[in-house]
Order: C-alpha cells, then structure tokens, then sequence
C-alpha cells in the first residue's frame, strides 16, 4: 500500500504564486497519470481518527444485533426504551426497537437546545444571488413547532401524508421537522421534477396536504412553481390544502392563491401557537415516503420508520466522515428531494448536532468558483459531494478551486454512483491536496444509510472502489444461481437486516417482496446492482442489473422516461437505455419510432426533449435520440434492450439471430453513427 504525499499535489494546482495555469495543468494531467497506477492509498499521514473503528467492527461481528441496541441507546434519546431489538420472526418484514418510543424531531432539535446549544448555527444557508441566512437550532425548534401546529390546525393527523415540493431553502427542513414532530408522513418530491411528476407522487400517496413555494431560482431564472401545481394538482380529491413559501422577488399579488385551500407559510407560522410538545411514537411509526424510478413505468413508495431510519443516518453520518459535531463545518452538496438529503443533509446532521452549510444554487453559477467560495467563506471541513459535479468541475479547469483557501478540508466524500479513478485523484489533490481522505459512499434509498464505505482516516483506500461493508452490514456476492462469490464479479445482496432499512413500498407488501426479496429468499435483500469484490475484501460496484439509468446519482427509470416519450403524439414506440457518459455517468439514449410515414427531424427531437421534461423533469431528457423504422424484437414481440445497450455503447453486437427481423440492428447501429451526442 502506498501512502499519498501531499507534496506533488501542491506543485500540480495552480494558484496565485505557482507556475502558469497551462503548465501547472499540465503538471496536474502527469501527476494523475502517474497516479493512475497506484492501487492503493493509505490513509493520509497525520489523520487523526477520532473514533475507534477496530471496536466497532469487534463488537459488530461479535453480536451485530447487540451492537445495534449499543448504538441506539448511546446516540438516541428515547421517551420509552426499548426492550426488543430485533424482531425477525416474518422476514423480509423486520422490525427493530418496536416497543421503544421517541420523536425524531425531539432527537435533531429538543435535546440540543435543552443542552444549551440552541445557538449553534444548524445551517449557513447561501441563496443563489448570495444571499445569507444562519439557522441555529433554536431558530429550527421554534419554526418546527409553530409550523407542526399549524399543520394540525389544517387538519393533519398522525399517518397523514403531507407533500413537499421546495428548493434548496430553510424551509424545507422546517417542514419535515414538523412532520416527524406530530407524526405526519413527509412526502418530498425533489425540486426539479415537473409539476405532474409532483401530481402523481400525491395521487398514489394520498396526501392531504403539499407544502409548495411561490417560485424558485435556478441560474438567475425564475420558474412560476404555484401557478405550475395548480395547473397539474387543482383537482386531486385528497389534497385539501396548500401551502404556499413566499420566495425572494416575488409580488405577492401574482400569485394565485385560492381561498379557502392554499395559505401563506409565514402567516400560518404566525397565527400558530409557538409552543408544540413532540408526540412520543413507536419506533415502528411511519416517517417517510420517498419515490424512487423501479423497473416499471410505476414509481416504488420507499417507505422508512422512525427509529431505525433515524439511527442508520446518525450513526453513518458520524462514523463514516468521523464528524465532531463541535468543531466540523459539514456540507452535502446534494438535494432534499433525494435520500442523500434526507439523510445526510437534514436528519444525520441535526441528530448529531452538526453545523452544515445548505446551498440554493447551481456548481457553475454565477461562476464555476461558487463551490469554493462558500467553502473558504465558512472554513467547511467536510464534503460530501456527487462523482458527476466532480467530473464537472474537471472539465471546467483547476484553476477555479485554485482562487481560494480549501486549507480547512479534511475529509471528502462521494455519492450516487461509482466514481472513475482518474476523477477521484483529482478530487484527492485538487480538491483536497492530499491530504485528505475520500469516502466512497455506496448506499440506496432503500438501505436508508451507507452500507459500504470506507472509514475516514481508518480505511485504506483504492480510487473506485466503495471498499468495505460498514460494521455489522452482511455484504455479499451471489451467482445467477444464488452461490456465494468469494472474488469476481456477481450479483450484489444484503443477507442480514439493518435498522435503517425500508420497511415496505407505500400499500404495496407484494412488489415489496416481489422487487427486493424473491430472488433468493425472504431473509436475502437483492440490491439491483452487479459488483465485483476482489483479493482483498474489496467491493467495486459496477452497475445496476434492471432497467434503471443512474443520471448524475439519479435514478430513472426506462418505462418511466418511455411512458413519456410514447405519449408525445407523433410516437408510436421506443425504447430506453443507458450510454455511458464522461459527465453523468450514465446519459439517457432513446430509440424513437414515429407514427404513419413521419420523419425525424431537429424540430420533432426537440419536441420530444421538452416533452419528457415537462412529464418528468430536465434530467430525464434523453441526451441522444436515434430515429429507427423498426426497433429490435424477439419473435414474441419483447425489445432487445441488450443490443440497444451494445449499439449505444459501440460495443461488437452479439447475437441477433433471434430476432424477428436481424436486419434491423444492422440500419439502427448505422443511424447511432450517424446521430451526434446533444450537447
């Protein structure tokens, strides 16, 4: 193993009084070629690891269940201990603590205050035209309870669903406090999916409530998100009520507003009572849903319990970074509207009492420096940020990290995909000048919390690998056939339960079982993803095994995105798959026929584009479409998505003789060469 100086890192990053920018990038460009054969890094010379790793792993391999119960007691405050652990008498319906009581919103809020931290900064907010706002946790208990009374002043009881379509912005934690607080079921749906996306996520959930804004900010663009959900949510039996964020810059009086249903968020928190008592629940109680893209057109209801969930995310947010929530400064870059900012930006930050930095805004705006601008600003220690911004800010130059002070960092961390090794030893000297150590993150909304990761400071790394499973996680790979895999590539399952894990699809027990638990078993979690595990232990994860596309971290799913594109009128079918992309990881490839005798044209493409931005979201438009007279199929009708993965990769195509026509992989891999990439 070698342990990685920080010194030729130092020499490769432009700045102030180091050599030019092109010869320091070209320095830069030898170091990570050099580099790129090194298998091994040790963590950096002069880490201090703050907790002891060699104990927990000890006693989680002694007696995982007990190291559980350990971690619960030592990092929760309950208002009923519990007696039972683990319940696993109905796999895969486990169930953990189920007789102990708590509030979640007591345990990110309360408890700090009550120890006389309620001055401590929660969040240093930055809004996208440099705004600033500090939270403490006494700014959150107090706007969490005002706003958990007015929510039962609406009506809102415990196990109702309440929607949540905000930005980036204060408010959107407040709402999920207030939630948890009463025990309401937050349903949040992620800043950049359209309106009908929100529609359908509140339709399968019932939620009588959504907690929406006026209009949000994206490059110094304003998008109108009210008058947006009124024309999508306006006439939903269930959604009784909607309330409405005041954003900056916007004239009150242009926003629709209809009595009687939709209220001001500010003057619903001022008419509210201030002071809230937190609802003692069973560990076992509902906290959230979150929809994640599956196999089919029907997106998955994750749904996650309070306690478990809720010691998976402090428990990891404090081991896997080493977090000392009295002197770090944390920052994940990620948003709300995904697990990773449920996790580790709202509820593993305020348990364990950290302060972090929340940012409304893009990496490149109103300059690719933002980032670091806002790290030097608030001496940020820790980084936790997505393998896709990172290749961005590759292509972008160093020269942007290099206007400023990123001497604070001490620990970074990666999330939502696999990160390439080239992309990582730039995170690692650019970013971190060597001296500090990567964790790369591998979990899924469904886990709750990371499962496989190295151990800041503890663990030896190697650039794209997620390296070992965390104390008591059972990691594993299976065959096709469901024989353990000691080395080499296989299937990637979970084989004992974890307390963060999802607990069922929302009113759907059966896709549950049948999505996650069928292939070998009811006691055996079956990931989605392929993974290689290698001589030392080590798991590098290569991808998913079903028709999902990783975009930049985000799932979607291919029936979802081909459900849009087939309702454009000019479609008659297609076919979604992935391509591999330098930037997002994977980029969104579609396979269009068109109706009658029409022909692919810039115009229809573009058509398309928006077509699936508006039912989806921006992110699930497809970078390439290849107009194809015929798409690839078996003699029963079923598309070959295999050969349109090899011909979107310009992989050698295998065998077609099963095809009903074979002659049509031949014109459609000739129109792939002839269709560029979107820019």
């Amino acid at each position: 193993m070698t342990d990685m100086d920080a010194s030729p890192a130092a020499a490769a990053i432009p700045g102030p009084n180091g050599p030019a920018a092109g010869e320091a990038a070209g320095s830069l460009e030898a170091t990570l070629e050099g580099l790129l054969e090194v298998e091994s890094f040790d963590p950096p010379a002069g880490f201090v690891r703050r907790r002891d790793v060699e104990a927990d792993r000890a006693a989680a391999d002694a007696d995982p269940v007990a190291f559980w119960a350990d971690r619960a007691r030592e990092l929760l405050t309950w208002d009923k201990p519990f007696t039972q652990v683990l319940d696993d008498s109905n796999p895969p319906f486990y169930t953990w603590f189920a007789d102990g009581e708590l509030n979640l919103s007591a345990n990110c809020l309360d408890r700090h205050v009550a120890a006389g931290r309620g001055a401590r900064v929660a969040f240093h907010w930055r809004g996208e035209e440099g705004e600033r706002r500090d939270v403490t946790y006494a700014d959150l208990l107090a706007d969490t309870q005002r706003l958990a009374n007015g929510l039962t002043s609406l009506g809102v009881r415990a196990g109702d669903v309440v929607g949540i379509f905000l930005p980036m912005i204060p408010e959107v934690v407040v709402a999920m406090l207030a939630c948890a607080r009463i025990g309401a079921v937050h349903n949040v749906v992620f800043g950049g999916f359209a309106p009908s996306a929100v529609r359908e996520r509140m339709e399968v959930s019932d939620a009588r409530v959504l907690i929406t804004v006026d209009g949000a900010r994206r490059k110094g663009r304003r998008a109108e998100v009210k008058a947006a959900v009124d024309a999508e949510l306006g006439d939903l039996p269930a959604l009784e009520r909607i309330i409405v964020v005041r954003g900056p810059g916007q004239n009150a009086a242009e926003v629709p507003m209809t009595p009687g249903r939709d209220v001001w968020f500010d003057e619903l928190l001022a008419a509210a009572d201030p002071d809230c008592p937190p609802v003692p629940l069973p560990a076992e109680h509902p906290l959230f849903i979150l929809y994640s893209s599956g196999s089919t057109a029907k997106p998955k209801g994750i749904l996650h319990t309070t306690a478990g969930y809720l010691l998976g995310a402090t428990h990891t947010h404090g081991a896997v970074f080493d977090l000392d929530p009295d002197t770090d400064v944390y920052w994940c870059s990620a948003d709300v509207g995904w697990i990773t900012g449920h996790s580790y930006i709202v509820y593993g930050p305020l348990s364990n009492g950290a302060t972090s930095v929340m940012y409304e805004g893009a990496p490149d705006y109103p300059d690719h420096d933002i980032w670091w601008r806002i790290v030097e600003e608030y001496r940020v220690t820790v980084f936790y940020t997505a393998p896709t911004a990172i290749r961005s800010c590759i292509k972008w130059g160093p020269q942007y990290p290099a206007r400023h002070d990123l001497s604070s960092l001490r620990v970074l961390g990666t999330v939502g995909e696999p990160i390439n090794p080239k992309a990582w030893l730039w995170y690692h000297l650019v970013i971190g000048g060597g001296r500090c150590p990567i964790v790369d993150t591998w979990w899924q909304t469904e886990t709750g919390s990371v499962l496989i990761s190295p151990l800041a400071g503890a663990t030896a790394t190697k650039p794209g690998s997620a390296t070992r499973p965390l104390p008591a996680i059972s990691a594993e790979l299976r065959t096709e056939d469901g024989e353990p895999v000691t080395e080499g590539t296989g299937i990637l399952v979970i084989t004992k339960p974890w307390p963060s894990m999802l607990r069922t699809l929302y009113k759907d027990d059966e896709r549950f079982v049948e999505t996650y638990f069928s292939r070998f078993g009811p006691s055996t979690y079956v990931v989605g993803d392929a993974a290689r595990l290698d001589a030392d232990g080590y798991f590098w994860i290569i991808g998913r095994i079903d028709d999902v596309i990783n975009v930049s971290g985000h799932r979607l799913s291919t029936a979802e995105v081909e459900s849009a594109i087939v309702a454009h009128e000019a479609v008659a079918e297609a076919a979604v798959v992935a391509q591999p992309d330098e930037q997002t990881g994977q980029a969104i490839v579609a396979f269009v026929t068109l109706t009658g005798h029409r022909a692919g044209d810039d115009a229809t493409e573009a058509q398309l584009r928006e077509h699936v931005a508006h039912r989806i979201g921006k992110l699930a438009r497809p970078k390439r479409i290849v107009w194809a007279d015929d798409l690839p199929k078996t003699r029963s009708g079923k598309i070959m998505r295999r050969l349109l993965r090899d011909v979107a990769a310009g992989r050698e195509l295998g065998d077609v003789t099963t095809l009903r026509d074979p002659a049509v992989m031949a014109v459609i891999a000739e129109r792939v060469r002839a269709t560029p990439d979107e820019e």
